[in-house]
């Protein structure tokens, strides 16, 4: 786990406000998102690896911009949540949450 001094440093979720709208939007991912970000607030990961530890279907891509982004499955295969995952600074941004058939077209990969 990170240590800056004797302080252990733990994930920091951007936005949590973003998964709240997801769930209102698609209520049956309500519960999962909620677990997934409690999850996340708890881990202190330094790579893909760590992250697989807790969520071992998480997945990277890249995407036009030439970033790398980490796609976790929620509801099964139901939905796909977007993250890009700052190791170095301990921080997951919430990118984006699309459907599986959403996600299966590949259009998200031009808007990131």
């Amino acid at each position: 786990m990170p240590r800056c001094g004797h302080i252990v440093l733990t994930l920091r979720l951007i936005k949590r406000s973003t998964l709240r709208h997801y769930a209102a939007r698609f209520p049956k991912a309500g519960r999962p998102l909620d677990h997934w970000a409690r999850l996340v607030l708890s881990g202190a990961w330094q790579n893909l690896v760590e992250t697989r530890r807790m969520f071992p279907h998480a997945d990277q891509a890249k995407v036009k911009s030439g970033r790398t982004v980490t796609v976790f499955n929620v509801c099964g295969n139901d939905f796909r949540l977007i993250t890009a995952i700052h190791y170095d600074r301990q921080k997951v941004f919430v990118l984006s949450f699309l459907t599986h058939a959403e996600y299966s077209r590949n259009l998200w990969k031009n808007r990131l």
